[in-house]
């Protein structure tokens, strides 16, 4: 099967699959705080980061009182979430920038890429929640389940959306960036993925290699143990 069949057959059997697939931050319609809560979730899960944002926000309600607010308190609430020094800097960082700049949240890729603490993750989160554009969001489960299906043979998070870019259509980009992350969370684990029990299992490359191997490449190992995420 041609990587583009494989890429249309995936998108399908996902969206079949994960009908309910979607951001899973909750951030209140507060389009703010969906910008730092994905600041946030670096490193760490959705369900820890909507553990911590109720106490942030309760503390500090607003932008100006985030972007004044004591480092020191805001590195305790998010310390959890681990890196908190470097991720308080972030988000007082951007609210900061989002006060200095109108207030609002912007929409265009190169602007959201000039506020403290936003990548591509974030940029891509942002404009296919709040304004639904096209995005591919390449997080951890993206990353790890787009070098198991052959579709990229990159680590770098934007090689790999060039990768995707090739063959996923704008339209169905950002539901395939959600369906895969649920199918990375309830079925193709870092560990122990579900192969027996995986929609994709007929045309991916890695299911039926002996001793559980992988095809290579994407800093997995060819034996059974891998990398940590």
């Amino acid at each position: 099967m041609r990587i583009r069949d494989r890429a249309a057959e995936t998108v399908r059997l996902l969206a079949e699959e994960y009908p309910d697939a979607h951001c899973l931050l909750e951030y209140g319609g507060v389009p703010y705080r969906l910008l730092l809560s994905t600041i946030l979730s670096a490193q760490t899960t959705d369900e820890s980061v909507n553990r911590v944002t109720p106490v942030l926000w309760n503390a500090f309600p607003d932008l100006p009182s985030l972007a004044t607010a004591e480092r020191s308190e805001v590195e305790r609430i998010i310390h959890p979430l681990g890196f908190f020094r470097s991720k308080a800097a972030s988000i007082q960082g951007a609210a900061a920038w989002l006060l200095d700049n109108g207030g609002e949240v912007p929409r265009e890729f190169d602007r959201l890429l000039l506020i403290p603490g936003v990548g591509r993750k974030t940029a891509n989160v942002v404009r296919a929640e709040l304004f639904g554009l096209p995005a591919l969001i390449v997080d951890t489960h993206v990353k790890r389940l787009s070098c198991r299906l052959g579709f990229t043979s990159s680590t770098d998070p934007g090689r790999i959306e060039q990768d995707l870019e090739k063959i996923i259509p704008p339209e169905k980009r950002t539901l395939f960036s959600h369906s895969l992350g649920f199918h990375g969370r309830r079925v193709c684990m870092a560990r122990r993925p579900g192969c027996p029990s995986c929609v994709l299992a007929g045309f991916c490359p890695r299911n039926g290699l002996p001793g559980g191997e992988r095809p290579g490449g994407c800093g997995e190992r060819k034996s059974g143990r891998r990398r940590a995420d």
